[in-house]
C-alpha cells in the first residue's frame, strides 16, 4: 500500500511570484492524505514488525489523522480504535472512521490530556494494541516525511511547511541536512503560541540555521480562521486552482504572500509550499465560506 506515489511538484502562476512551486502530497490519496500517508507508512511498519494488529490512536472530532489511520488500518487488515477528543457528536469526518471501521472512544478534555494513560487504561491486556500518538507524531514519521526532500528532482532556496506537532517539519529539517542543501526551510506554526514546535523539532533531528519559525501566522490559533484569511483563501484557490484548507495550508500559502510584500522574500527566489493535504478538514468549517 505504501510503495508508489503521485506527489509531482507544480509551478503556480502567482503575481509577483516567478518561480512558486508546490509539492501536491495531497494527490497521494483522498482519504490517506499528504503528510498523514508519509508519518503512518513507517508506523504501521513498525507495527507489522511487532505484529501488532490493532491501530490505537488519537485526535479531535475533525482530525484528518483519524481518518487516514482508519482508511490504512482497513486496507491493511488491521483494527483501529481512536481517542476522539471531547463530548460525542456526529460528523462527516467521524462517519468516515467509522466507514472504515474504526471504533471511537470520545474522551473528556482533561483525560485526553494523559494519552499514554489512556492506552493503557483501555488496552492493557490487548497484546494486538499498538499506539500511535495523536498526528502521527513519532520517529517513524519523520522519517516519512524526510523522503520528500529526497523525490525533489531540483534545489529551491526555500522550503515552506505548516506545523501542528512539528513532526513533519522535522522530517524535513533531517532531509535537507542528511543531503547537504543550502535550502532554509520555513515553518509556519498553526497553533498559536508556536514557540514550543522548535523543541518539538529538536526531538528528532538538531535544530540548524537551516529552520526559521514564523510564529504570527497562526490566525488565533488553532482551528481557528479570520476573514481576512478566508478572502486570501477564496482569491487564491480562484485565481491557482488549488484547494487549500483553513487549518494548515492556507496559513502557510498567506505567510508566503505576505512575507513577500515585506520584503522579507525575493519574488524571484525558488520557493516550494509543501501541500500537506487535509482538505477533508473544510467540512469543519463551511460555514465560513
Amino acid at each position: 500500500m505504501f510503495e508508489k506515489i503521485y506527489s509531482p511538484v507544480q509551478k503556480l502562476e502567482l503575481f509577483p511570484f516567478t518561480q512558486l512551486f508546490v509539492k501536491r502530497d495531497d494527490l497521494i490519496d483522498p482519504y490517506i492524505s499528504g503528510n498523514k500517508w508519509r508519518k503512518l507508512k513507517y508506523l504501521l511498519l513498525s507495527a507489522n514488525n511487532a505484529h501488532k494488529s490493532h491501530l490505537i490512536t488519537f485526535g479531535g472530532a475533525y482530525s484528518n489523522h483519524l481518518v487516514a489511520t482508519a482508511a490504512a488500518a482497513s486496507r491493511s487488515g488491521l483494527k483501529a480504535t481512536a481517542f476522539v477528543r471531547g463530548e460525542s457528536v456526529e460528523n462527516e469526518m467521524l462517519m468516515l472512521c467509522k466507514l472504515f471501521g474504526m471504533k471511537l472512544i470520545f474522551t473528556d478534555r482533561e483525560s485526553y490530556k494523559n494519552k499514554k494513560s489512556l492506552f493503557e487504561r483501555y488496552f492493557k491486556l490487548d497484546e494486538d494494541a499498538f499506539f500511535i500518538d495523536e498526528g502521527g507524531a513519532s520517529e517513524e514519521a519523520t522519517i516519512g516525511c524526510s523522503e520528500i526532500i529526497s523525490e525533489l528532482d531540483h534545489t529551491y532556496d526555500h522550503i515552506f511547511c505548516a506545523a501542528g506537532t512539528g513532526t513533519t517539519a522535522a522530517g524535513l529539517l533531517k532531509g535537507i541536512q542528511d543531503r547537504g542543501l543550502k535550502t532554509k526551510l520555513h515553518v509556519i506554526p498553526v497553533l498559536k503560541g508556536g514557540s514550543f514546535i522548535r523543541n518539538e523539532i529538536e526531538k528528532y533531528t538538531p535544530i540548524s540555521n537551516h529552520l526559521e519559525l514564523h510564529l504570527d501566522y497562526h490566525f488565533g490559533g488553532y482551528a481557528k480562521t479570520t476573514p481576512e484569511l478566508i478572502e486570501f483563501i477564496k482569491f487564491f484557490t480562484a485565481k491557482t486552482g488549488l484547494l487549500i484548507d483553513p487549518v494548515y495550508t492556507a496559513k502557510m500559502f498567506f505567510s508566503i504572500s505576505d512575507l513577500q510584500k515585506q520584503n522579507a522574500l525575493n519574488p524571484n527566489d525558488k520557493i516550494l509550499a509543501i501541500h500537506t493535504g487535509g482538505l477533508l478538514g473544510m467540512f469543519g468549517m463551511k460555514d465560513k465560506f
